[in-house]
């Protein structure tokens, strides 16, 4: 769903061939896609320059290695890797090889976050002291995919939910100091972690990020203050809900929020007392892609870094540490 639709619709990828063990689900919507029954059989075509790892989180480091070690370009879903060993292995293969690796963060590209990285980035709220992250779900069933709700490694609303809120905190502020980690399970039929609420420390801010399934009324996903005023804002991309229901990447209309989504700016700007609703950015996905073209055909750095999904699996394991041993971790 998030991957397949934007290398369809880019000019620069051609949706060559995809790893499918026993069923034709991407021939039936892509007809001219090739179907391999085995990795090695699809990481032994020359064809393929780029290969997209998104499968279980457990088995990410398997197969971005295998990949990596065939000479090709990839993609890693995130969460990057389970552990950080891991991540770093890969990093230094990519190096080896002289290979892309990026992670997919696309929730940098999510029109609320634009939104609010637009609003700090201007220093439209002074110097920010104080900032809330949330991702919050109301989900009293399990997930059909059982891999995300059967407990072992890499599952859970940390690595899942939790990655994408990590990535963003650190897209806007910078890597913490230290973190705090408070993980459980709320509901009564989950089997892995479906709350969270992390802390990260900084010299002059605290930052909090927080993901649940049980939250039915949510809060502004966005809670932003600073030494001169205050952002809200609600999660409101459109991106997932267009792609859920088939729609094709692109267009003037992809990615706008409702207008009823804008946020809350009440701040003092320019000598000037601002309280109001301003317009959200345009989100858009095919950016994300855009940069990985740009990486593989010009030799130049992708956005999103093997490097930068490394840092988010530092901070969910010291998030871990830090919820087991009741303590404030150090980075």
């Amino acid at each position: 769903m998030f991957h397949a639709p934007f290398i369809h619709a880019h000019n620069g990828f051609n949706l060559y061939g995809v790893y499918e063990r026993s069923k034709d689900l991407a021939a039936e919507k892509y007809p001219s896609i090739k179907t391999y029954r085995s990795l090695d059989a699809m990481l032994a075509d020359e064809n393929i320059d780029l290969v997209v790892v998104n499968t279980p989180n457990a088995t990410h480091y398997e197969f971005a290695k295998k990949a990596l070690q065939a000479g090709k370009h990839i993609i890693v879903e995130k969460p990057f890797t389970i552990d950080i060993n891991e991540g770093e292995e890969l990093v230094a293969l990519a190096k080896q090889q002289n290979k892309i690796v990026s992670v997919y963060h696309n929730r940098r590209w999510d029109s609320d976050f634009l939104t609010v990285k637009k609003v700090v980035d201007n220093a439209m709220l002074g110097d920010v002291v104080e900032a809330e992250i949330h991702f919050d779900r109301f989900k009293e069933e399990l997930s059909p995919k059982t891999h995300k709700e059967t407990p072992g490694p890499g599952t859970g609303a940390l690595y899942d939910l939790g990655s994408h809120l990590i990535d963003q905190a650190i897209q806007l502020f910078g890597m913490p100091e230290a973190v705090f980690g408070d993980i459980a399970i709320m509901r009564p039929v989950s089997k892995v972690d479906d709350y969270f609420e992390v802390i990260f420390y900084y010299p002059s801010k605290r930052v909090r990020l927080k993901g649940t399934y049980v939250a039915r009324e949510t809060v502004p996903s966005y809670i932003i203050h600073g030494s001169k005023g205050s952002f809200l804002k609600s999660r409101a991309d459109v991106q997932e809900t267009s792609l859920q229901a088939f729609k094709i990447p692109g267009g003037n209309d992809w990615g706008i929020e409702p207008e009823t989504e804008k946020g809350l700016l009440h701040t003092e700007y320019k000598g000037k007392i601002i309280k109001e609703n301003i317009t959200t950015e345009k989100g858009n996905y095919m950016n994300y892609y855009d940069s990985v073209y740009n990486a593989i055909t010009k030799n130049i750095q992708p956005v999103v870094t093997a490097e930068d999904g490394l840092n988010v699996i530092k901070i969910i394991k010291a998030a871990f540490t830090s919820n087991e041993e009741k303590r404030i971790v150090r980075l």
